[in-house]
C-alpha cells in the first residue's frame, strides 16, 4: 500500500509540471505574436493619401482602414492599420465616423515589406475634422 502512495505522488507531480508549463506556453504565445512599429514600418517614410473607403477592419487586436486611391487614372488600393477598437473608441474614434464610398485624407508610414499598406495616424474626413488613427512614428 506505502508502495502505491509513492507513486501516485510522483503522478501528481508530474501533472503539476506538465499544466504550469502549458499554462506558461499559453500566457506567453499572445506576447510573442505583437509586432513592433520599428519592425513593420518606416516612420521616415510618411504618406498622404486620399481615397474612397472600401472596407473597414473593426477588430481587435488592430483595425484596418482599406481605400482605394485614384493616382494619375490608376486605382491602387491601400490597407492602413490603426489603434485598437477600444483605444478608439475612447478617444471619440467610433467605427460608425468610418463610412464605406466616403472620401477621406489619411496620413500613414510606409510598410516596410513594399506592399500598399500602412500604420495609420491621421484620418481628415470630408468635414474637415481630424481623428488619430494610429501612432506618431518614432
Amino acid at each position: 500500500m506505502q508502495f502505491l502512495k509513492g507513486e501516485v505522488r510522483v503522478m501528481q507531480r508530474f501533472l503539476g509540471v506538465a499544466l504550469a508549463s502549458i499554462s506558461v506556453l499559453f500566457i506567453a504565445t499572445p506576447t510573442w505574436a505583437h509586432h513592433s512599429f520599428a519592425a513593420e514600418y518606416d516612420s521616415s517614410q510618411v504618406l498622404t493619401l486620399t481615397g474612397k473607403i472600401t472596407k473597414v477592419e473593426w477588430t481587435n487586436p488592430h483595425i484596418y482602414i482599406h481605400i482605394d486611391v485614384v493616382e494619375g487614372g490608376k486605382v491602387t488600393s491601400w490597407a492602413l492599420e490603426g489603434y485598437p477598437p477600444n483605444t478608439l473608441k475612447r478617444t471619440g474614434f467610433t467605427r460608425s465616423l468610418l463610412k464605406e464610398g466616403e472620401t477621406i485624407t489619411i496620413t500613414a508610414y510606409k510598410a516596410k515589406d513594399a506592399t500598399n499598406t500602412g500604420a495609420g495616424r491621421e484620418v481628415t474626413f470630408p468635414d474637415g475634422s481630424k481623428k488619430f488613427a494610429g501612432p506618431l512614428g518614432n
